[in-house]
């Protein structure tokens, strides 16, 4: 399922009908307001964030400016996406990284994916050019420690443990080891319990105490709804938080847990779980997130990814194809390898402006990319370069020779020439040149 899938629908079907109107009056607007609170309380947002951000919505939506322009519906919309993003916005977003090392403590309870998000941040981190070092400070967890080992392993972070001695005196060692090898930055992993308790909690103020991090990151899984701003609530009180990690965004989930989760507790969410790789995972913006539930898609994000895929001399000799109108399968082949390097394609289309809409409900096959690359490869060079003139019985012969179907040959060609299509959309679209 797609992030916030089911209330960017909702969004989409209530400000379509305001767009289609030429004037809006105080009524429509107003009953277009009713939907929305619904629709946020659906989602599982907290009912007084939901109540302030109508209320906030609602004031600026109903004045004169709005109420006379030509376009009030469109009006509307960016005031819902400026609150939106207001809404989970903060001043400290990024992580503080001015100390040397700078210390993470990561906690929350068991089951939200703590102990592969500390891999996962300090894999970011190393791309971005730091030298993490991950502690390991969970003894009661059943095999907590080799599972550290095996996702730093994944995620090529060295892994401090000590057994099961006490986790305080392990996360001191570990300062103290980071500093004499030139670690820039050390991720501790504390223990999760299933429910929050006093026993958890003093244990946590202790290495607090102990290794004064710089920053105290909350790891929470979205898909507990409002038990994650519970939850949130709680360890805040108690450890004064400095941001929070969502994990399982890109799963079944509402979303209600990210709008509400700042409102609450004043914290940030700082990063976001995106999938089950080590690479999946996100810083949190804001007012791309904004994009991204209004059906707006998600420019930046999708620059960044395809700039991580696809190199600039790659990229400039795509954009002339696609100038020259020249994009043949072989360079389709490329392109498809490229794409499974950014990560979920499903994601990855929905950040496409205008596009993800019109894919609502569709649910991309990874394995499919496989069927297509033997399909491809099946056909004469000949007929990679010019795929029109692949007729009847080439279609067979190529079916035959990939172990296909004939009508998933003939699917591949549709979507061979649906992709040239979108390509040059992107092509078009600002701040996209040839990433594709």
């Amino acid at each position: 399922m797609a992030l916030f899938s089911s209330l960017q629908e909702k969004f989409n079907h209530i400000f379509s009908k305001l767009t289609k109107r030429g004037k809006l009056t105080e009524l429509e607007i107003k009953e277009a307001m009713r939907e929305v609170r619904i629709a946020l309380l659906e989602a599982d947002v907290n009912y007084v964030v939901a109540k302030n951000f109508v209320n906030a919505v609602s004031a600026k939506a109903v004045g004169e400016e709005v109420m006379k322009s030509l376009t009030p519906g469109q009006m509307v919309i960016k005031i819902v996406k400026d609150e939106l993003t207001a809404l989970m916005s903060s001043t400290d977003q990024k992580l503080n990284l001015s100390a040397s090392p700078t210390i993470i403590m990561m906690c929350g309870l068991q089951g939200a994916g703590k102990t592969t998000m500390c891999a996962k941040l300090g894999a970011y981190l190393k791309k971005s050019g730091k030298k993490p070092l991950l502690v390991a400070c969970d003894i009661y967890r059943p095999a907590a420690i080799n599972q550290l080992q095996v996702v730093g392993k994944q995620a090529n972070v060295e892994v401090f443990e000590r057994g099961t001695q006490n986790p305080v005196k392990t996360a001191k060692e570990a300062v103290e080891h980071a500093k004499k090898q030139g670690f820039d930055v050390v991720i501790v992993d504390t223990a999760g319990r299933l429910h929050i308790n006093e026993e958890l909690m003093d244990e946590l103020k202790k290495i607090k105490a102990e290794i004064k991090p710089q920053e105290i990151l909350l790891v929470v899984d979205a898909m507990t709804g409002q038990d994650a701003v519970t939850i949130s609530e709680s360890f805040n009180k108690d450890l004064d938080i400095s941001g929070v990690v969502l994990t399982k965004l890109d799963g079944d989930t509402r979303g209600g847990s990210a709008l509400s989760i700042k409102a609450i507790t004043g914290k940030p969410i700082k990063f976001t779980g995106v999938g089950e790789k080590i690479g999946d995972i996100e810083p949190f913006y804001p007012d791309r997130i904004a994009s991204r539930i209004l059906g707006m898609g998600d420019v930046l994000s999708l620059i960044e990814k395809a700039q991580e895929a696809v190199s600039e001399e790659e990229a400039r000799k795509l954009e002339e194809k696609f100038r020259e109108n020249s994009f043949t399968f072989e360079d389709y082949l490329v392109q498809m390898q490229n794409l499974k390097k950014m990560g979920n394609l499903n994601e990855i289309v929905r950040m496409i402006p205008g596009v993800g809409n019109k894919l609502k409900g569709i649910n991309i096959d990874e394995k499919q990319l496989e069927v297509n690359k033997a399909i491809i490869q099946s056909m004469t060079r000949e007929e990679r370069l010019n795929p029109e003139i692949i007729k009847a019985s080439r279609r067979k012969r190529i079916a035959d020779g990939s172990g296909t179907s004939i009508q998933q040959v003939n699917q591949l060609l549709k979507q061979f020439e649906q992709s040239k299509e979108m390509m040059k959309q992107l092509k078009n679209k600002r701040g996209i040149r040839g990433l594709f």
